[in-house]
């Protein structure tokens, strides 16, 4: 059951606080790491940075991604997923209907900040299309982080 007054005023701040977590641990930049070879060390770190950004921007392009939709599945399924949770919760302290829609806000909050992460990293196809994109310009791709 979500507390009322203060106790749920608490329960809210605790609730965004996880959820800021979740968003921002998985936002981080993902990118190609570089082997050191005679093309970087030619060209320096700053001419690489340029030519990424430029085979990112191509992958973008010319690779589709589904993120957007991948994001509103699991928005959507969390708020399922919550609505059972809540409505159960809900059932067992007298308010079902109210329970259910609590849980169902929360579940799609947290769907949503799940979605949004995973849609932020790039797919294997984008990688493979950068990784060769990069390779053409004469550099050695390692991995990504």
């Amino acid at each position: 059951m979500i507390p009322s007054g203060p106790g749920r005023k608490k329960a809210l701040k605790i609730f965004l606080v996880l959820a800021a977590v979740l968003l921002f641990t998985g936002c981080g930049h993902h990118g190609p790491v570089l082997y050191p070879n005679a093309h970087l060390k030619a060209v320096g770190e700053e001419r690489a940075r340029l030519d990424i950004q430029e085979c990112e921007r191509l992958a973008e392009e010319y690779v589709k991604s589904p993120a957007g939709l991948e994001a509103a599945k699991s928005t959507a399924g969390g708020a399922a997923g919550g609505a059972v949770v809540g409505g159960a919760m809900g059932s067992v302290t007298g308010n079902l209907g109210r329970g259910a829609g609590i849980g169902a806000a929360g579940g799609a909050a947290v769907g949503l900040i799940r979605g949004t992460a995973r849609a932020s990293r790039p797919s294997p196809v984008h990688k493979n299309f950068v990784d060769r994109c990069l390779r053409e310009k004469g550099y050695e791709p390692i991995g990504w982080r």
